[in-house]
């Protein structure tokens, strides 16, 4: 740490559960201003955690409810992130608890991101809006060397999704395994992979298997953030319903469930919302402090 001054608090949140064993941890600091971005990235490498936020004041000139619009930015324990979905829920819930459910504007480095957070029966719900999307080829010898690191042959894809890099506020690569089983079974190239996403600039790879028309199972290797896999991936989620409306793979007004962190122990469950003339995408989940 650089700055003189106290540590500053962190506090800890599960996002896309509603249990402090499932979802995706985060630390949150709600109060940021002292940190230099050597200080954040200490703090979120100390943690270990996929991601963690931390919040300033918002933007000169950025409209919104007084007390209820911040800057936020995400570091990985590696890296800084354009965008975290899962820390985003976190930070929501911290606040929630502090200043009460209602809407809320986060100012990224993707963009602005509108969440609405909820509470009902005592849980706290979070609807974050992703940034407007976009979804690109991936050159096939990029594509043969994501398989090549994942040891997936290219005959365990799933025909019916075609591999793309898909963007919501970050960008991931999009591959779908035709069984659960090739899913469950993940043990990858880490290094080789990591290069790869550099490269590409990747956040995550999201790893998908269609259940039903609307649900699926999804699992996010994340060696660039210094994590072999995320347990619960928002801004992933916001990425995948951008590509599957690309596509026609569901209706154009669609609500989608992702379960994301079986394969960890740590299972988690995302809601993606698809609104037929609006091209962004809304990712809500549950969230609760750990500690």
């Amino acid at each position: 740490m650089t700055t003189n001054g106290p540590r500053p608090e962190v506090v800890r949140y599960t996002a896309f559960s509603d249990t402090p064993d499932g979802g995706n941890p985060a630390g949150v600091v709600l109060d940021a201003t002292a940190l230099d971005d050597s200080d954040m990235l200490a703090v979120a490498a100390e943690l270990g955690y996929s991601e963690s936020a931390f919040l300033t004041p918002p933007p000169e000139g950025l409209e919104g409810q007084e007390g209820r619009t911040y800057s936020v930015r995400y570091f990985s324990p590696k890296a800084e992130v354009p965008f975290c979905g899962h820390a985003t829920v976190a930070a929501a819930v911290a606040l929630a608890e502090r200043i009460g459910p209602g809407k809320l504007v986060f100012s990224t480095r993707a963009g602005v991101v509108p969440v609405e957070v909820t509470q009902e029966s005592g849980t706290i719900r979070v609807t974050l809006t992703s940034v407007e999307p976009h979804i690109e080829e991936i050159a096939d010898a990029d594509l043969t060397e994501a398989l090549a690191a994942l040891d997936w042959p290219a005959a365990d894809l799933d025909p019916a999704f075609p591999p793309r890099i898909a963007f919501a506020g970050a960008r991931h690569l999009v591959l779908a395994a035709a069984t659960r089983a090739r899913l469950a079974d993940l043990a990858y190239d880490f290094a080789r992979l990591e290069a790869l996403m550099h490269r590409l600039d990747l956040t995550t790879v999201q790893l998908v298997w269609r259940e039903t028309a609307t649900v699926f199972h999804v699992r996010d290797p994340f060696p660039v953030g210094g994590v072999v896999e995320d347990p619960a991936t928002g801004a992933a989620a916001a990425a995948f319903g951008a590509y599957v409306r690309e596509f026609g793979l569901v209706p154009e007004d669609a609500v989608l469930t992702l379960h994301q962190g079986e394969d960890l122990g740590r299972p988690g469950r995302l809601t993606v919302t698809l609104r037929a003339g609006d091209p962004r995408v809304r990712v809500g989940g549950a969230g609760m402090r750990i500690r």
